[in-house]
C-alpha cells in the first residue's frame, strides 16, 4: 500500500506486483460500497494470467483514503470520479492502462474512456449503468433495509471504519434522490473509441440487459462486447470467478 496525495487528498494505493513499464497495467475501480481489499485475490490472479501490471485504489470516502468532504452529492459525482482517476494515473506515472471497473466503478470506467478517449488501451465493466432503472432503486432500497436489519453495517465498518454511515448514505441518498432519477450518461458513451468488454449477471440486482445493451448500442468503439451470464448477479468477479478470470484474459490476449 502507498499513499498518494492530489488536492489536499490522501488516497490508498495498492500496487501488490512490482511495476514493470513494458507491461499493461490493470486498474481496478471499485463498487459503491467497495475498496481495495475487497477485490480479495481477483486483481492479482488476472495480472498474472495476463502479464499485466495491477493498481488498485480507494476512491475518496472509501477504505483507507481520507474520509468525505462534502454532506451531498450532486449528480455529476461519477464524472468527478473520472476526471480524478486521470489524474491519479497520470500522478502514478502510468500508461497503456485498462481500466476495470464495478458497478459505480465500472460508470467510472466508462466516462473516463469517454472524456479521455485516446489514453486508455481498453476498459471491462460488470455491472455498470448508463441510467436509472427501478430496479436499480428497488435494489438499493432493499440494501437500506438490510443496513437496518442484518449485520451489514458492522460488515462495511470492517473496511470503511468511521466513514462507513457517510459511504452507505451517499449512495443511498443520491441513487434515490428525485434530481438524480434523469441521470444518463448516454450521450457521453458516443465518445469512447476504445474495446471494451461489458459484463453483466443475467440476474444482476441492480439493473437489467437494457444497460449492456445501451453501452453497445452508443459506443463508437469498433470492438465493444457485451458478455451476459446467466444466473449470476452483480458482481460477477466474485460469484463466478474462474469464468470472468477466463473471458477477460481472452479480450486482453485479443488486444491489438
Amino acid at each position: 500500500m502507498q499513499k498518494l496525495l492530489l488536492d489536499s487528498v490522501t488516497y490508498n494505493v495498492a500496487i501488490p506486483l512490482p511495476l514493470d513499464s513494458q507491461k499493461q497495467t490493470l486498474v481496478f475501480l471499485h463498487d459503491s460500497l467497495g475498496c481495495v481489499e475487497l477485490w480479495r485475490d481477483f486483481p492479482i490472479q488476472l495480472a498474472q494470467r495476463t502479464n499485466c501490471n495491477v493498481v488498485i485504489y480507494d476512491r475518496q470516502g472509501y477504505g483507507k483514503s481520507d474520509p468525505f468532504t462534502i454532506a451531498h452529492r450532486d449528480r455529476d459525482y461519477l464524472a468527478k470520479e473520472a476526471h480524478t482517476l486521470n489524474t491519479i494515473l497520470t500522478a502514478l506515472k502510468l500508461t497503456s492502462c485498462i481500466l476495470f471497473g464495478h458497478s459505480d466503478g465500472g460508470s467510472i470506467a466508462l466516462l473516463a474512456a469517454s472524456f479521455y478517449p485516446t489514453t486508455f488501451k481498453a476498459i471491462i465493466t460488470e455491472g455498470a449503468h448508463v441510467f436509472v432503472e427501478n430496479e436499480t432503486l428497488q435494489g438499493i432500497l432493499t440494501a437500506k433495509e438490510a443496513y437496518k436489519t442484518t449485520n451489514l453495517k458492522q460488515k462495511l465498518e470492517r473496511y470503511h471504519g468511521t466513514k462507513t454511515e457517510a459511504v452507505f448514505t451517499l449512495w443511498t441518498e443520491t441513487w434515490l434522490s428525485k434530481e438524480f432519477q434523469d441521470w444518463d450518461i448516454t450521450k457521453e458513451l458516443k465518445r469512447i473509441q476504445c474495446p471494451s468488454l461489458i459484463i453483466q449477471g443475467a440476474q444482476d440486482e441492480y439493473g437489467t440487459n437494457k444497460q449492456v445493451e445501451a453501452i453497445v448500442n452508443y459506443s463508437s468503439s469498433k470492438h465493444t462486447e457485451a458478455y451476459i451470464i446467466p444466473n449470476i448477479g452483480h458482481s460477477p468477479h466474485k460469484e463466478c470467478p474462474n469464468l470472468v478470470l477466463e473471458k477477460v484474459s481472452e479480450f486482453i490476449a485479443n488486444l491489438q
